[in-house]
């Protein structure tokens, strides 16, 4: 493809790539914030409790997280064809996006049905499992709507209007702390439920996100340009195959990323309980701590899908190379935190003298692979902008499975390094990650790519009347 562009300053490429990644990173840290927050209050009932929502957040983030990727699959569709100025296409990817976001809900609500035996066959003790599972339950309800949300958030941040999702996390952040409030310690005339009344809390403020964020989209007409009356093209099934071809290894990819450390936190709990606490606290920290590179990934995805749709992919791969070094910039910024506040972090979540003091001894290490995690996830991200992405998943699965987890369970239990030799372990699958997604970028990255997506079976233009 020949550039359809003047030559543009890599300044300028990254002044776009920061104006887009940065409302996107505020929003990923805003939803992140939704757990952290549940985490600090849960953290004051006990640590049983908090052992307890580690559990059940193990096996929501774990199922939920190959839903989402599949959900992804529409956003390089959609950034592709906004590169291209196709309006039309843009509307149908969305449409089908959120048909795909209801139709992958159903099975993991099924998985989320099975918390309890599911917690207990992994070695889980029968108290904490009930009390894990009667916090994932109440969240069944809203889960479609919060797999919808996702879709609503590509379709606005690949349009470049980012500012709406930002607008609704601040508002679900103020109402989650409300209702955590009343409804784990019992306040407002409403009995305390404790870690139940979290997950209650955490469903409303989901459903609540995707009204009001829906609601902005039509009320402020956001969809105008990019839209088509809903009809039988929503539900064509060559439409969804072609989602689920992109949108499954990204699925795969985080489902293997995350279950890497759900097998960490399954391991942790054989160690003991203060153990469980501790790796929860540290794992919630350097969560909130990756929503910056997942931040500056879908800002990445984003611009690389409209360079490919401009039909320029010299300033797609740039754009690429500046993405990696905003990630890794922003995340050694991070792993500094860690190490400094090593000792303050841990109070901020009330936990327990022992339990503080081990994850006192965990960041420094969480804080040695911050810049490879960061590295890894914007790479992540550009793949996807490309609509390439099996690599990842490939990738994952060797770092992870055929490293990481080996060697992290022979330092805990056989080298007797516990808690620690965990999280060396996935500190080293992080790294070699991140080298082969570096590498594969700067060879086979955006520069190869001779034609955007074309999203399949699009609807006669008879339908826009």
């Amino acid at each position: 493809m020949a550039p359809t562009t003047a030559p543009v300053s890599a300044r300028e490429d990254l002044r776009r790539l920061l104006a887009i990644a940065l409302p996107i990173t505020l929003y990923q840290v805003g939803s992140m914030m939704l757990g952290v927050v549940d985490m600090l209050m849960v953290g004051h009932v006990g640590t049983d409790a908090v052992a307890a929502a580690s559990l059940g957040l193990l096996w929501t983030n774990g199922t939920w997280i190959l839903g989402l990727g599949v959900v992804l699959g529409v956003d390089p569709l959609i950034s592709q064809a906004h590169g291209a100025q196709d309006g039309r296409g843009v509307a149908i990817a969305f449409q089908r996006g959120l048909v795909v976001a209801a139709l992958v809900s159903v099975p993991i609500a099924l998985a989320w049905g099975f918390a309890r035996p599911v917690l207990i066959a992994l070695g889980q003790s029968p108290d904490l499992a009930t009390r894990a599972a009667r916090f994932v339950w109440v969240q069944i309800p809203t889960l479609p709507f919060y797999m919808a949300t996702t879709a609503v958030q590509m379709y606005l941040v690949n349009r470049g209007r980012p500012i709406p999702i930002v607008i609704v996390v601040v508002i679900g952040n103020l109402m989650n702390a409300l209702l955590d409030w009343a409804l784990i310690y019992g306040h407002l005339g409403i009995p305390a439920l404790g870690l139940t009344g979290s997950g209650i809390a955490t469903g409303i403020t989901r459903l609540v996100m995707f009204g009001l964020l829906a609601g902005m989209v039509w009320v402020l007409k956001l969809h105008e340009g990019a839209w088509i009356p809903w009809g039988r093209h929503a539900f064509d099934v060559a439409g969804w195959k072609q989602i689920a071809r992109i949108g499954i290894p990204t699925g795969v990819t985080y489902f293997l990323e995350i279950w890497a450390f759900q097998v960490a936190t399954l391991l942790a709990g054989r160690l003991g309980r203060v153990e469980l606490a501790a790796h929860a606290i540290v794992l919630n920290m350097a969560s909130l701590a990756f929503m910056i590179p997942m931040g500056i990934a879908a800002g990445a995805a984003t611009r690389v899908g409209h360079l490919i749709g401009e039909g320029d992919p010299r300033r797609a791969q740039r754009t690429a190379h500046l993405a990696l070094a905003v990630g890794a910039a922003a995340m050694a910024g991070s792993a500094s935190v860690f190490a400094l506040f090593r000792h303050q972090l841990p109070r901020f979540y009330g936990a327990d003298p022992s339990v503080a003091a081990l994850a006192a001894t965990i960041l420094p290490i969480a804080a040695t692979f911050q810049l490879f995690d960061g590295t890894q996830g914007v790479g992540g991200g550009i793949l996807r902008g490309m609509g390439r992405t099996r690599p990842a998943a490939v990738f994952n699965l060797v770092g992870y499975y055929l490293l990481a987890l080996p060697l992290a369970g022979t330092l805990a239990f056989q080298q007797h390094m516990g808690l620690a030799g965990l999280w060396w372990g996935l500190a080293l699958a992080l790294a070699l990650i991140a080298f082969m997604l570096v590498v594969w970028i700067v060879f086979r990255g955006p520069k190869t790519v001779t034609s955007r997506l074309e999203v399949t079976s699009a609807v006669p233009r008879v339908e826009e009347s």
